[in-house]
Order: C-alpha cells, then sequence, then structure tokens
C-alpha cells in the first residue's frame, strides 16, 4: 500500500492509500478515516460502498461523517466502486464500466479481466485492513447508498462471518428485476437470471433467511430513482423471513449526498451499538 494523502480531521486523519490489486489487475484506491481512540487500542470498522459514478473519496468529502466517527471511535473504509485505468474495459454509458461495478464478480468479456469487485472487497482489501490498521476485526460492519447499498445488503448477507451490521441509503433492492440491475447483470453475468439472483439482495435474504438483529434503511421519497430500488420488496421478504427491518421513509428527500449528511449520524451509531453489542 501506498499512503498518496492524509488530512487532520475532528482530531483524527482522513487518509487515502493505493494498492496494487490481484482481482482488479491493477491499481486501486482506497480512503480511510482513523479516529483518535484508533491511537490507543484496536477499533471496530465500517465498509462505506459508494453508488454509481463515485470513488473512493465522493463519501468522505460529501457524507461529513467524520466528526461522529470521532466520537464513536469508527474507523471508516472507502474504496473506490469499480477497477479504474486506461486497460480496463468502459462504457460510454454512465450506469456500466468504470464507476461502476455493482460489488460483483463479472463473467462475461470485456469486464471479466478486472471487475472483480466482489472478491477484491471481501478478501483483499479486508486481509489488507486487517494487517495495516487497528481494526477489531471481530467488530466490522458494512453499510452504502444506492448501487452500494445494494453491495452492502448482498455482501452482508453473502459474508455474515465478516460483517456483524448492515444498513443502507437508498439501496437498490431487487437489482435482477429493475432496469440498471438487468442492463448491467446482462453484460457481466450473461443471460441467466438463476445467477443474476446470487447478486440480489431480495433474492438472498429469501435464500439464506435472518442473519441479523436489525438492518437499517433510509428512503427518500422525492428520490427519483425510486422505481429502481423497489424497497417494499425487501420488506416483504424481510417480513416473511422473520428478518428485522427498519426501513425509513422521509418526505422531500431525494437520491443524493444532502440525503445521507441528514442522516448518516443515525447510521453510525446504529453500527456502533450492533457492534458493541
Amino acid at each position: 500500500m501506498n499512503l498518496l494523502q492524509k488530512n487532520y480531521c475532528f482530531a483524527g486523519e482522513q487518509r487515502t492509500y493505493e494498492m496494487s490489486s490481484v482481482y482488479l489487475q491493477g491499481i486501486a484506491k482506497f480512503s480511510v478515516y482513523i479516529p483518535p481512540q484508533a491511537e490507543k487500542e484496536k477499533c471496530p470498522a465500517i465498509f462505506f460502498l459508494a453508488g454509481l459514478t463515485s470513488n473512493e473519496e465522493t463519501f468522505a468529502i460529501k457524507a461529513h461523517a467524520q466528526n461522529m466517527a470521532s466520537q464513536l471511535g469508527l474507523i471508516l473504509v472507502m474504496p473506490d466502486t469499480s477497477p479504474r485505468g486506461e486497460s480496463v474495459a468502459d462504457d460510454e454509458a454512465w450506469d456500466i464500466g468504470q464507476g461502476a461495478g455493482f460489488y460483483i464478480n463479472t463473467q462475461q468479456m470485456p469486464w471479466k479481466t478486472h471487475f472483480q469487485m466482489e472478491s477484491y472487497i471481501v478478501e483483499e482489501l479486508y486481509a489488507q485492513l486487517i494487517k495495516n490498521f487497528p481494526i477489531d476485526a471481530r467488530r466490522i460492519g458494512i453499510m452504502g447508498h444506492s448501487m452500494g447499498g445494494h453491495g452492502a445488503l448482498t455482501l452482508a448477507w453473502k459474508y455474515p462471518n465478516l460483517f456483524r451490521s448492515v444498513s443502507a441509503f437508498a439501496p437498490i433492492c431487487a437489482a435482477s428485476e429493475c432496469p440498471w440491475g438487468e442492463k448491467v447483470f446482462s453484460a457481466y453475468l450473461g443471460e441467466d437470471k438463476d445467477i443474476w439472483k446470487n447478486h440480489d439482495a431480495v433474492a438472498l435474504v429469501e435464500k439464506q433467511g435472518a442473519l441479523f438483529s436489525d438492518v437499517l434503511i433510509d428512503q427518500g421519497l422525492a428520490d427519483q430513482f425510486y422505481s429502481q430500488l423497489q424497497p417494499e420488496k425487501l420488506k416483504a421478504v424481510c417480513e416473511k423471513k422473520g428478518q428485522p427491518l427498519t426501513l425509513r421513509f422521509h418526505d422531500h428527500y431525494d437520491h443524493g449526498y444532502y440525503f445521507v449528511q441528514s442522516f448518516i449520524d443515525d447510521h453510525l451509531k446504529f453500527h456502533f451499538n450492533h457492534l458493541n453489542a
């Protein structure tokens, strides 16, 4: 790992790193917020997965999460949303290719060579963080926004041994049944829709059942992408499977980071309480 930048922030440090990734076949960037408590002890950590067109700096700059993370003693981990570089496949559309990794391992060319985001996060990046930062490996949570909310929910259900808490802002809940997911999964995974369900939060809850003591999701009712997100489907399957879900709807809020800013403290407190239970 190489440290690219660090800035003093709420008595801690906001840092940006790059690392050589085997799974992404290139250089990958990620950001980490280190709270002041980490100078003396190992701290719980939360992965934040950002949404379409975002990168490793988006949440760090726009969410204003560092103040509460500093108070609670939480390490924040912010990976990029996809592999990057001139040799990496891309598309003119904003919702596929670079900036749109969807946190899955792709199976189709030209994406397969680099777009192995699932393994990068849960194997490669996860291991490097445990090795190089004062993280308590028993207390790690995951959250995300939009495409990243999809990633947080799906990775939490696939790897409950790695993540003890999960939350999301405006997540894509049923990715195999919305235009974004249908477009991306066709390109990344092929036409077998049974394979798509392995990367669909609703389908995973249906298959795996209840895994967490609670899940927190915030959704704005003025969200311009609401039809793509389908939170009602997640609510229904959680009720069916007995999975506790705190799904909060908010008048007037759209899909952007002003919405995330408004409720980020609630999410950090949620993770803190569950990681310390």
